[in-house]
C-alpha cells in the first residue's frame, strides 16, 4: 500500500510540473553541478576606497553654506586664523602672531607667510578682512558669534595684517576665529587647505602647493558621493559608499543611521540646563532654587535620556575647559534625593505646585526632564510637567508662564555667559537681575587667557550662592565611520578632520 501511495504521488508531481510549464525536477538525489554551486556563491567584497558625502546642488562657502555635509568638508578646503582643540584652546592656523590693545579693542593678527589660496593667490590681510565681513554680515553663519566686532580691515602699510575693533572687551578673541577663511562669496571659492575640488565636482585631491607640507596625509584623492536629500546620504553610509558621517545623534530631527559602523564622540559647547523664573512663584527664592537643583541626576541624564552622548556638567562651561575650576565645583549643588527631601520638608514646600517646561519635539529632553519632575514630586512637590512644541515653548517663556524650564543653548568656545545670564541677556527668560554678577560676567569676557580662570571663579561662587540656573550637561557630537575602516580621529566641534595628518586609513 505504501508503495503504491509513493507512486501515485510521484505521477501527480510530474503531472502537475509539466502543466505548468515547469522543468521536471531531478529527483535522483545527486548533487548540484559545480556551475550551478558557482551561482550561488556570495560576491566577494568590494573595495571601496574613503569616500565623503557632497550635495552638489548646494553651496560649498563655508560661511554662506547651509547643508551639513557640505559644511563637513570645509576643513579640508579651508582654513581658518585659529583651531579651537578639545581643551577648547584656541591654537594659531593661518595666524602667525596677534597682540590685543590694553582695553582688549583692538586686536591685530599677523598671517603666516608663502600661505596662498588654490588658485595660487596669495593670503593677505585683505582676504581675511573681506571673509570675515562676509561671515559676519546677514548672509554670514557667523553674525551672532561677531556680533560684538564693530570693524574689520588691512592696513596699507601692512599687507600680511588684519585688525579687527571690538564694542565689548574681549580677552579670548581668538577663540571666536575658528571661521574657515575662504576667497569671495561664490558657491566654490577657493582655500588655503589640503585639498582642491576638482573641476568636475567628483573627488578632492591634494593640493601640491599646500603651505604645511611637513604633514602627511592619509589620502591623496577622496572620491565624493553624490547626494541630493538626507535618505540619499543615510543609504549610502548604511551600504558603505559613504565612509564618515558628521551628526548629531541627540538632536530634535536625528536621522537614523545603520550598518557596521564605529562613533567617536568630540565635546562641543551645547549646553543643557534647567532655568527658574525668578520674577514670580516659588522660585523667587534663592534658597528654594538650591534646594530644587539637589533634584538634578546628571549621570542618569546623561547615561540613559543622552544614551552616553553628552558629559554631565555642574558649571556651565565644560568639563574639558580650563575653567571647569575645582573650587567651584565643591560649592556647585549635586545630586542629593535625601538632602532634597529633607529641604522641602524644611522650607514647607509639601504639595506646593510647580509649572515645568520642556520642548516634546526632542524625546532626550523631554526624558531628562521627566527624571526631574519625578525626582520633584518624589520629595512631596507637585509638579505640571508641559511638554510643548518648539513654538509654544518658546512663546511660554517670552511670557514668563512657568516656575521651571529645561534650556538648550549653544554657547561660544569663549564661554559667554552674558546672553544666559546678564541682566538684558537675550536667552534670560527667567528674568533673573543681579549687578554683582553684570560685573562679573563682564570681566570674565574682558580678561586675559592668563587671569580668566580667576574671574570664572568668582562668576561661579556668585552662581552657586544665588542659583540662577542649574547645569546639566554638554551633549556631544559624533562622527560615524565605517567599522575598522579609520583609526587615529580626533575630531573637535567644527572640524571633524582635525590632525587628519595622524589618520590611518585602510
Amino acid at each position: 500500500m505504501k508503495r503504491q501511495i509513493a507512486a501515485f504521488a510521484l505521477v501527480l508531481l510530474l503531472f502537475l510540473t509539466a502543466c505548468g510549464g515547469g522543468t521536471i525536477p531531478d529527483l535522483s538525489g545527486s548533487a548540484s553541478s559545480p556551475e550551478d554551486m558557482g551561482q550561488k556563491e556570495d560576491p566577494p567584497p568590494r573595495d571601496i576606497p574613503f569616500t565623503l558625502a557632497f550635495y552638489p546642488e548646494f553651496s560649498l562657502h563655508p560661511t554662506l553654506a547651509a547643508n551639513r555635509a557640505n559644511l563637513t568638508l570645509s576643513p579640508l578646503l579651508y582654513e581658518s586664523l585659529f583651531a579651537v582643540d578639545a581643551s577648547f584652546q584656541a591654537q594659531p592656523v593661518l595666524c602667525e602672531s596677534c597682540t590685543v590693545s590694553e582695553d582688549k579693542l583692538v586686536w591685530t593678527f599677523t598671517l603666516r607667510d608663502r600661505v596662498t589660496f588654490s588658485d595660487g593667490a596669495p593670503l593677505d590681510g585683505a582676504a581675511v578682512a573681506a571673509a570675515l565681513d562676509l561671515a559676519r554680515s546677514d548672509r554670514g553663519r557667523y553674525q551672532a558669534r561677531l556680533a560684538d566686532v564693530a570693524a574689520v580691515s588691512a592696513p596699507a602699510e601692512a599687507l600680511n595684517q588684519v585688525v579687527v575693533t571690538l564694542r565689548r572687551p574681549n580677552g579670548s578673541l581668538p577663540l571666536l576665529l575658528d571661521i574657515p577663511i575662504a576667497q569671495g562669496d561664490g558657491d566654490r571659492p577657493a582655500g588655503t587647505g589640503p585639498y582642491v575640488l576638482s573641476e568636475d565636482g567628483t573627488s578632492l585631491t591634494a593640493r601640491t602647493g599646500w603651505w604645511q607640507k611637513e604633514k602627511v596625509l592619509p589620502v591623496q584623492s577622496i572620491p565624493l558621493h553624490s547626494a541630493s536629500k538626507s535618505d540619499d546620504l543615510i543609504y549610502a553610509f548604511d551600504a558603505g559608499d559613504v565612509s564618515l558621517a558628521d551628526v548629531d545623534l541627540m538632536a530634535t530631527s536625528a536621522m537614523g543611521y545603520g550598518g557596521n559602523y564605529q562613533t567617536w564622540d568630540y565635546p562641543t559647547t551645547d549646553f543643557l540646563y534647567l532655568g527658574f523664573n525668578t520674577q514670580s512663584g516659588l522660585c523667587r527664592s534663592p534658597e528654594v532654587r538650591r534646594t530644587l537643583a539637589l533634584a538634578v541626576d546628571r549621570d542618569a541624564a546623561v547615561s540613559v535620556s543622552y544614551a552616553n552622548h553628552a558629559r554631565p556638567a555642574r558649571l556651565p562651561v565644560h568639563p574639558d575647559s580650563a575653567l571647569y575650576s575645582p573650587h567651584a565645583l565643591s560649592a556647585a549643588p549635586g545630586y542629593d534625593p535625601e538632602g532634597l527631601a529633607a529641604q522641602v520638608s524644611e522650607l514647607k514646600l509639601q504639595g506646593k505646585e510647580l509649572v515645568f517646561l520642556v520642548n516634546s519635539e526632542n524625546t532626550a529632553k523631554a526624558s531628562a526632564a521627566q527624571r526631574i519632575a519625578y525626582q520633584l514630586e518624589a520629595a512631596g512637590l507637585t509638579v505640571e510637567l508641559r511638554q510643548l512644541s518648539f513654538e509654544d515653548f518658546t512663546a511660554a517663556l517670552a511670557v514668563g508662564n512657568f516656575d521651571l524650564y529645561l534650556g538648550e543653548t549653544v554657547l561660544t568656545a569663549d564661554f559667554d555667559l552674558s546672553p544666559l545670564l546678564s541682566s538684558s541677556g537675550a536667552l534670560n527668560y527667567g528674568g533673573w537681575t543681579d549687578e554683582a554678577a553684570n560685573g562679573l560676567l563682564y570681566t570674565m569676557h574682558a580678561a586675559s587667557p592668563e587671569d580668566k580662570p580667576a574671574a570664572a571663579l568668582a562668576l561661579f561662587d556668585l552662581l552657586n550662592e544665588q542659583t540662577p540656573i542649574v547645569p546639566i550637561a554638554f551633549k556631544n557630537g559624533s562622527v560615524l565611520t565605517q567599522w575598522g575602516r579609520l583609526s587615529g580621529l580626533s575630531p573637535v566641534r567644527g572640524n571633524v578632520f582635525y590632525q587628519i595628518e595622524n589618520w590611518n586609513v585602510k
